[in-house]
């Protein structure tokens, strides 16, 4: 149902990875290599922008727009529409409305979710399908179990409707216990991460290829105060150190700081790095890009998932989907 009300070749969908890590580029390749390729939130101008460049990267071929909820702005819904998109992807909040004007937009809408209650109330709100996020997860977390402890839930409580898993697949292997565990598909970050084209900077692929493990944290929250998984840096390994998830002092901070944040425009968010320090944790959730100094790698969230420890080179996009897809 999955690949044919997409247009796909492959059940296999790249991860929006935000703060402008998944771009045209990243999208584009992932397309072309018969999978879905996500263009993460942007501001909403350039995410249109980005989006119709996509689709000029890979001509015919379906791409997926990502937009977190706590961010997302009236104007996004109107550029992706007028992008044209096969698919959104919603995380971190609900918006019935919003999702019924993309169904009405001809829009196929996945909602991420980390919980049963979660994926109930995705379908109540019109959702076409689900994805399933587990605990192996990189990046922002909802989940509360093991990707493959939730998976099975999901799809029960989805009855019919398509789910994808997410957390933890990086390989053939993956692939291949979602698809028998009953997924309509998988969705991939970590692996995504760690390509040619996708725009983290390089010192920061290296980090990740070189992790020993990860920690869930809530240490770059500032603005948003929602778990995440990195591996480590020097700022986790200073305020990390007795306690993964930080200081709670600074816990206290980021969620007092949430109401401002989302008033505060997405273009100022890649900012951010520039003035953060190692001896202040008041760390934003904006990763570190190419073209940043090498600095704000230690001071920003190198955001990965459990099968980082795994990984060990950056390949090409088209390469990885390929990779993948030997597990089908």
């Amino acid at each position: 149902m999955l690949v044919e009300r997409l247009g796909l070749e492959l059940p296999i969908a790249q991860a929006g990875l935000g703060g402008g890590l998944a771009g045209a580029e990243l999208a584009a390749a992932v397309a072309r290599a018969g999978g879905l390729g996500t263009v993460a939130i942007l501001p909403p101008a350039r995410m249109g922008a980005e989006l119709r460049r996509a689709r000029d990267l890979a001509p015919g071929r379906p791409i997926a727009a990502n937009l977190l909820m706590p961010f997302t702005r009236p104007a996004h819904l109107e550029h992706v529409i007028e992008a044209g998109v096969a698919a959104v992807v919603l995380f971190f909040g609900f918006d019935a409305e919003l999702v019924r004007r993309l169904r009405k937009a001809g829009i196929f809408v996945l909602h991420q979710v980390g919980n049963p209650a979660q994926a109930r109330r995705a379908l109540a709100d019109g959702a076409d399908g689900l994805i399933a996020q587990g605990l192996q997860a990189g990046g922002h977390l909802l989940a509360e179990q093991d990707t493959w402890d939730f998976l099975p839930a999901a799809i029960e409580i989805a009855d019919g409707r398509p789910v994808l898993a997410a957390g933890g697949i990086h390989d053939a292997t993956g692939v291949a216990r979602a698809s028998a565990a009953g997924a309509a598909g998988v969705v991939c970050g970590t692996r995504f991460l760690l390509t040619t084209e996708c725009a983290a900077h390089p010192l920061y692929k290296r980090r990740v290829l070189a992790a020993a493990r990860t920690v869930e944290t809530l240490l770059f929250g500032l603005g948003w105060a929602a778990r995440h998984r990195v591996v480590e840096n020097a700022a986790t390994a200073r305020w990390c150190a007795r306690r993964d998830a930080g200081p709670r002092a600074i816990e206290w901070v980021n969620r007092r700081t949430e109401p401002l944040a989302r008033h505060m425009p997405l273009a100022a968010l890649p900012l951010a790095p520039r003035t953060q320090r190692l001896a202040l944790p008041l760390y934003s959730p904006a990763p570190a890009i190419a073209g940043m100094a090498d600095r704000a790698v230690d001071v920003t969230p190198l955001y990965a998932g459990e099968c980082a420890v795994a990984i060990d080179e950056v390949i090409g996009a088209e390469q990885a989907v390929a990779v993948l897809a030997r597990g089908l």
